[in-house]
């Protein structure tokens, strides 16, 4: 993966002098672009991550080369072979530059532009009859719309067939677009509901899925089990429909009563027996007046109170079913639901639930709710007195262009929805003057770090290129109004169409960011800096015009000496090389550079110090076991080490029944259907908690204790500490006796010798407060241990 991002950084160079030489600039000018763009720090280390930054400019720099192949084949003899190749390529490249990113809009905008320009040229020139007018737009139409257009869809097409099946992005789509996914697919489902239908309820909106509970509870408010809204199939999602005005309805004998525009139901959570609830408490997160807590309240047999009843609002139905309008059907009817006391409506919006909630949707009743947050579907229906051959509907699967169009949308919605600052987000007026990088966080280990920054000889000569054009610019448009001749020189019409172009193509890449709500930073000025460094290569072909080329490449050789300097003091921070706090703070010439130079180290020499990054090794090593006693504390191992490379006591404690906490907390991943939440059998209706939990437990026993010598020893106080001996069908030594609490017995088993070791004790320092909860205590044990076994490490 990081090999494509590399070699198409690398390809930009040949690129930009090709672009230059194309441009009829010198060679000497060529080539100091390129070594420009060669040892530009931000451009190398975006090539070296799996991004889509070194891709999109790859493609903007071919679009830019291919055009200006075409811009010069067109001045000389058009619709030859060779015209119309580098047309059709030109087109090629601009899908595939829109294809990495959106941005490559900006550089089909900028081609756009060029291409305006040359057509009114032509409308001008009366030696160009129409007919051949005509015949230059709908060439151009072809390969500049059409091509881009189909290649950017045939991606899409290429990306579905690869990706066929379900994945972590499936919340972003609409259910008939998830069906089409693999692992989503459904069967056929009764199409009336009725009084007593086992149903799924969908959020119509927002795709945050299922109306779901399950047994965990709010930990404030009311303190009732959760409701939430679920992406994932789940047993938790399904509920039973009962109709709140009778009680004495035979549901699972009578003949199917219908559900209609304000019918007063009750909807109960079929896991755990409650019944959907509102009442006056605020949510957990949506703190507002306005909104209402959404719980599951009651008990098995308990037939609910006024609190559990809503009125079902049909809003519309599906043209395709005329019945779907007037009582409630699968897939077909969209409903609100009322709440029968309080008048809110049952509300979900993109909102998350903290870590208590598993980030699962919040779930509210709003007095004051948008309609479009409040409106349901019946995904599915099961009830006992429909017969295998009633009516049955499914969702309508969209084909090629349903399914582009609305990846689109969703494309658009969440680009737009990512307005929350970020630590290291900037603003575009702040990227020319390089006044601030990115941390690529995902890479800070052993005082190295990758900060994403640019060169500042190439930024800042880049930014003064642009400036010093417009200006120029402005000043000939000046001159030409009092009547100055300028642009009858054929070396300024020259140099102001090379400037020009590039000059726009800076501009309509860098200003568009200046009307975006959304995140931005440093790397979404690349594109424009590839222009601005192409501009400073031809404002350098201008400037240095006159001189011999001896003189020019003296020039350029000091130019490209300062860019490798500054290169070679920032390149720590672009490989993640070791560097020394007093070159990083050197180095820092701005103060809004904000990469750290106190988290490197202060000589090269302590780098080799730095031991690499452990591999858990695979042979078995003596443990000590801490707690894991009845009252329910997680047992701690601490691995002795050998006598070569002795173990730091706190660098490698282990918590052995990680597993046995992780069934307290659901799983926030993708489960695929009939998967249960942790500690309940949804499907057997048990609640098999206690049982998961002790088989758990008695597990975490077994696997802390193997061990190739066997050790025993005790502690002051008796259970603190105990050391495991190998297991021998489910025995320990541990069973065996105890020796003396100030000696250890160490019984070494292949050679059958053994040899006593005192361990001295020590004077106790003033402990520090145990943190609360039974890992808190395991691991104030486990400290307590290791200053027994570990007296000079700890120290």
């Amino acid at each position: 993966m990081r090999m494509v991002p590399a070699t198409l950084g690398v390809a930009t160079v040949p690129l930009a002098y090709l672009t230059l030489r194309q441009l009829d600039c010198r060679a000497t000018t060529a080539l100091l672009v390129s070594l420009f763009i060669t040892f530009e720090n931000g451009l190398i280390t975006q090539s070296r991550l799996i991004l889509l930054d070194s891709p999109l400019i790859f493609f903007t720099a071919l679009t830019i080369f291919f055009w200006t192949g075409f811009s010069s084949e067109d001045k000389h003899k058009p619709f030859t072979s060779s015209w119309w190749t580098w047309l059709t390529l030109t087109g090629l490249s601009l899908g595939a530059v829109v294809s990495c990113k959106w941005v490559g809009l900006f550089t089909i905008a900028t081609v756009g532009v060029s291409t305006v320009l040359q057509l009114w040229n032509l409308l001008g020139d009366l030696r160009v009859p129409p007919s051949l007018f005509v015949r230059h737009f709908m060439a151009r139409a072809i390969c500049l719309i059409a091509i881009p257009i189909v290649f950017y869809m045939t991606m899409f097409q290429i990306h579905f067939l690869i990706l066929e099946n379900s994945g972590d992005g499936d919340g972003f789509m609409s259910s008939e677009f998830q069906h089409t996914l693999g692992g989503r697919g459904m069967v056929d489902t009764y199409a009336d509901v009725g009084v007593g239908s086992l149903v799924t309820i969908r959020h119509l909106n927002t795709q945050g899925g299922y109306l779901h509970s399950h047994v965990h509870t709010y930990p404030g408010g009311s303190k009732q089990q959760q409701v939430t809204l679920y992406p994932h199939r789940d047993g938790n999602n399904d509920w039973r429909i009962f109709n709140a005005s009778d009680h004495t309805f035979d549901w699972s004998s009578e003949p199917l009563s219908y559900i209609v525009h304000g019918t007063r139901i009750k909807l109960q959570h079929v896991a755990t027996e409650k019944h959907l609830h509102s009442h006056d408490h605020r949510p957990p997160v949506s703190d507002v007046d306005f909104q209402n807590e959404v719980s599951a309240y009651g008990l098995p047999g308990f037939a609910g109170d006024a609190n559990d009843d809503w009125y079902l609002e049909i809003e519309h139905g599906d043209r395709r079913d005329s019945e779907s309008a007037k009582r409630l059907r699968t897939l077909r009817t969209v409903f609100r639901l009322r709440h029968g006391l309080t008048g809110c409506y049952l509300f979900s919006h993109k909102v998350k639930l903290p870590d208590w909630g598993f980030e699962q949707q919040e779930v509210t009743c709003n007095k004051n709710a948008v309609k479009a947050n409040s409106l349901w579907y019946i995904e599915t229906a099961q009830h006992p007195v429909l017969p295998p051959d009633a009516p049955k509907v499914n969702y309508k699967l969209p084909g090629f262009f349903g399914k582009f169009f609305e990846l689109q949308q969703v494309m658009w919605t969440t680009n737009a929805g990512l307005t929350d600052r970020h630590t290291y987000d900037s603003r575009p007026e702040s990227w020319p003057r390089l006044l601030r990088g990115i941390v690529q966080n995902f890479w800070v280990k052993d005082h190295r770090q990758i900060y994403l920054i640019g060169n500042p000889i190439v930024w800042w000569l880049s930014t003064a290129a642009v400036v010093a054009y417009a200006l120029v610019r402005g000043f000939l448009i000046l001159r030409a109004q009092r009547g100055y001749r300028d642009f009858d020189n054929t070396k300024v019409v020259k140099y102001d169409s090379l400037c020009g172009f590039l000059f726009v193509g800076w501009f309509l890449h860098y200003f568009p960011f200046f009307i975006m709500g959304r995140q931005l930073f440093l790397h979404h000025y690349f594109p424009a800096l590839y222009f601005a460094v192409m501009l400073t290569g031809v404002v350098f072909d201008l400037v240095t015009s006159t001189l011999r080329p001896k003189i020019r490449l003296q020039i350029a050789a000091v130019l490209v000496l300062l860019a490798i300097w500054q290169f070679s003091r920032f390149s720590p921070l672009a490989y993640g090389t070791p560097w020394t706090k007093s070159k990083c703070l050197s180095a820092k010439m701005l103060k809004t550079w904000d990469f750290s130079c106190y988290d490197f180290l202060d000589e090269y020499s302590q780098y080799n110090n730095i031991a690499a990054t452990p591999v858990k090794s695979q042979i078995p090593v003596a443990h000590t076991t801490v707690g894991g006693e009845a009252d329910g504390r997680p047992a701690i191992v601490i691995p002795h080490g050998d006598d070569n490379e002795p173990l730091k006591p706190y660098a490698h404690l282990v918590q052995a029944n990680a597993d046995a906490d992780a069934g307290d907390s659901e799983t926030t991943g993708i489960r695929g259907e009939n998967v249960p939440e942790p500690g309940r059998n949804v499907f057997d209706r048990l609640d098999a908690g206690a049982d998961v939990k002790s088989k758990n437990e008695e597990h975490v026993t077994q696997e802390a204790l193997p061990t190739t010598t066997e050790v025993v020893a005790v502690t002051n106080g008796g259970g603190g500490v105990s050391v495991a001996a190998p297991i021998v069908d489910g025995t320990s030594a541990e069973k065996d006796g105890l020796v003396n609490e100030k000696d250890v017995t160490v019984k070494d088993s292949e050679d059958k010798e053994s040899s006593t070791t005192t361990l001295q004790s020590t004077e106790v320092e003033k402990e520090k407060p145990v943190v609360a909860g039974p890992l808190g205590e395991a691991e104030h044990e486990a400290k307590k241990a290791a200053e027994e076994l570990f007296p000079d490490d700890v120290r």
